[in-house]
């Protein structure tokens, strides 16, 4: 089952889908259509390879899933990751730009 698929489906159960976790694997089995968006903050260096601020969003059929850490975590931090699915692709890009910026 698709990504986008499985999101349908449990909206259909009247379920949030917003801040929804994919079950197992599912986010590494399927490419997104298209990465919309991306931008990390990186100053260590191109080489360096802990953990940096970063948005992106992928879209999955007519889903689009938004996450990242945020850029007040600072760098080398695991904390303040955040995500979203939602089908407005204006909201996804703009969220994840407000996270970075």
């Amino acid at each position: 089952m698709k990504i986008s698929e499985w999101l349908d489906s449990k909206e259909a159960e009247n379920i949030d889908v917003s801040q929804i976790e994919l079950p197992g694997n599912m986010a590494y089995i399927e490419d997104p259509d298209e990465t919309i968006f991306y931008k990390e903050v990186k100053p260590c260096g191109l080489f360096c390879t802990r953990n940096h601020p970063f948005s992106t969003v992928e879209r999955f059929g007519h889903w689009y899933y938004c996450r990242g850490q945020d850029k007040e975590a600072g760098i080398h931090s695991s904390e303040m990751k955040w995500k979203l699915f939602t089908r407005d692709r204006d909201l996804a890009l703009r969220t994840a730009k407000e996270h970075i910026e």
